[in-house]
C-alpha cells in the first residue's frame, strides 16, 4: 500500500513534467534516432547502420529552424568527407602520411563548403570510409544512412513540433528582474543608515556580477527566438521575439544604470567617512524610492513575458501605477536633496548623480518609451526583411499580399492604442 500511495503521489508530478521542453526534446530525439535506425536496416547494405540514428540525433535540434540548417550542413559534411576519401583511396591508399594529408584536406574542404560546426565531421567521415577495404560500397552506404537520418530528423520535427522555449526565456528574464530588485532593496536598507565604504563596494561588485547573468538570459532568449522561427505552433512569432528582446535590452540598461548608482554610493561612502551615507530623513526616502523602482522592474519583466491579453493589460496598469508612485517619491527626494545641498554643497555632484540615475531607470521603464521602442524595432526588422528578399517583396506587393511583418506591427499598434484610450 505504501508503494501504491507513493506511486500515486508521484504520478501527477510526472504528468506535469511531460510537457517541459527538456522532456519533450529527449523523447523527440530518441524517437527520431530509433525510426532512422529501423529505416536504415531495410535500405542500407550495412549490417549495423548506426550512422543513420547518429545523424537523426544530431539533426533533431531544439528548434525546427536549427534542424533545417543543421541537417543540410551535416549532409554536406558527410558527402564531402566521403568524396575526399574516395579520391585518396584511388590515388594513395591508407598510410600514416596519407592519413595526415587526408585530415588536412578534409578540414580544408569543410571550410570551403561552409559546414560551420561540422568541419570535423568531414574529416571523421573521410577517415571512417578510407579505413575499410570496400571503399565504394561503404561510401555509398554512409551517404544513404546520412540522408536517411537527415530526412527522418526533419520529418520528426514536422510531425512532432519542437518545444517552444518562450516560457523558459520568460522565467530567466523575470529572475533577472528579481535579482535587480533584491540588490536595490539591499542598497536602500544600507542607505537609510551608516554604510562603510567597504560594504558599498560589495554592492558594486554584486552589480557587476549581474553582467554574467545577463549573458545567460541572452543565451536563453536566443534559443527561444530560434524556436519561434518556422514553428507551426506559433502565430505571432515576430512579435514575441521583438517583445522579449526589447524587454531584455531595457533590463540590461537598468542593470548598467544600477551599477553606476552603486558606484555613486561607494564614492559617497568614501567621501562621508564615518558619517551616515545620507543625511537624516533623506536616507529613508532613498530606500523607499529604490524599493518602489525594484517593484516596477519586476512588474516590467512580468509585462514583457505575458502574452498580449487581459493579463498583459493588468500588468501594464500595475507597472504604470508603480512608476507614478516612484516618480512622486523621486520628486520628494529631489526637494530634500536641494535643501541639503543648500546647507552643505560639498558632495552635491554625488547627491545629484544618485537622483539622476534613479530617474533614468524610471524613464527607461516608462510604457510610452517601451511602445516607441517596440515600433522602431518592428520597422527595423521589416526593412531588413524587405532588403534580404527584394524579389519576394515585389511579388507580394504585385499580388496585393500584405506583409506579415507589417500586420504584426499594425496589430500591435492598434492594441497599444486601445490600451492608451
Amino acid at each position: 500500500m505504501h508503494v501504491v500511495r507513493k506511486w500515486s503521489a508521484g504520478l501527477p508530478r510526472l504528468l506535469e513534467r511531460r510537457r517541459e521542453p527538456v522532456v519533450v526534446q529527449t523523447l523527440r530525439s530518441a524517437t527520431a534516432a530509433t525510426i532512422a535506425y529501423v529505416v536504415a536496416l531495410r535500405l542500407s547494405p550495412e549490417p549495423a547502420p548506426l550512422t543513420a540514428p547518429l545523424t537523426a540525433l544530431l539533426v533533431v535540434q531544439v528548434t525546427f529552424y536549427a534542424t533545417l540548417t543543421n541537417g543540410i550542413r551535416r549532409v554536406n559534411s558527410v558527402v564531402a568527407g566521403v568524396l575526399v576519401a574516395i579520391a585518396f583511396s584511388v590515388l594513395v591508399g591508407l598510410t600514416w602520411w596519407s592519413l595526415a594529408l587526408l585530415i588536412v584536406a578534409a578540414l580544408a574542404v569543410g571550410h570551403l563548403v561552409r559546414v560551420d560546426e561540422y568541419v570535423a565531421e568531414v574529416a571523421i567521415s573521410a577517415m571512417l570510409v578510407l579505413g575499410v577495404t570496400t571503399v565504394g560500397f561503404t561510401a555509398w552506404a554512409r551517404i544513404v544512412e546520412t540522408l536517411i537520418g537527415a530526412v527522418v530528423g526533419t520529418a520528426c520535427n514536422l510531425l512532432l513540433p519542437p518545444p517552444v522555449w518562450v516560457e523558459e526565456a520568460g522565467r530567466s528574464i523575470e529572475d533577472l528582474a528579481r535579482r535587480l530588485r533584491q540588490l536595490m532593496l539591499r542598497m536602500g536598507e544600507e542607505a537609510a543608515g551608516g554604510t562603510p565604504w567597504q560594504r558599498a563596494a560589495e554592492r558594486l561588485h554584486e552589480a557587476r556580477l549581474l553582467d554574467q547573468h545577463i549573458a545567460q538570459v541572452d543565451a536563453s532568449l536566443r534559443q527561444a527566438e530560434d524556436s519561434l522561427r518556422l514553428n507551426p505552433r506559433v502565430k505571432e512569432g515576430l512579435l514575441h521575439r521583438v517583445v522579449l528582446r526589447t524587454g531584455l535590452d531595457t533590463l540590461e540598461i537598468c542593470t548598467v544604470v544600477l551599477r553606476v548608482l552603486a558606484r555613486s554610493f561607494t564614492d559617497l561612502a568614501k567621501a562621508r567617512g564615518s558619517e551616515e551615507l545620507f543625511p537624516s530623513g533623506v536616507g529613508a526616502t532613498v530606500a523607499q524610492l529604490l524599493s518602489e523602482i525594484g517593484d516596477a522592474v519586476v512588474s516590467f519583466a512580468v509585462l514583457v513575458t505575458t502574452h498580449l491579453s487581459e493579463n498583459a493589460e493588468s500588468a501594464e496598469a500595475r507597472l504604470t501605477a508603480e512608476l507614478h508612485t516612484a516618480a512622486g517619491t523621486r520628486d520628494r527626494l529631489a526637494e530634500l536633496l536641494r535643501e541639503e545641498v543648500g546647507r552643505d554643497w560639498s558632495n552635491w555632484q554625488l547627491l545629484g548623480a544618485v537622483l539622476t540615475e534613479a530617474n533614468r531607470i524610471i524613464d527607461e521603464l516608462n510604457t510610452e518609451h517601451r511602445t516607441r521602442r517596440l515600433l522602431e524595432e518592428l520597422d527595423k526588422v521589416s526593412r531588413e526583411h524587405r532588403a534580404k528578399l527584394p524579389r519576394m517583396t515585389r511579388l507580394r506587393e504585385r499580388l496585393g499580399v500584405q506583409d506579415e511583418l507589417w500586420r504584426n506591427r499594425t496589430g500591435f499598434g492598434e492594441r497599444e492604442g486601445e490600451r492608451s484610450h
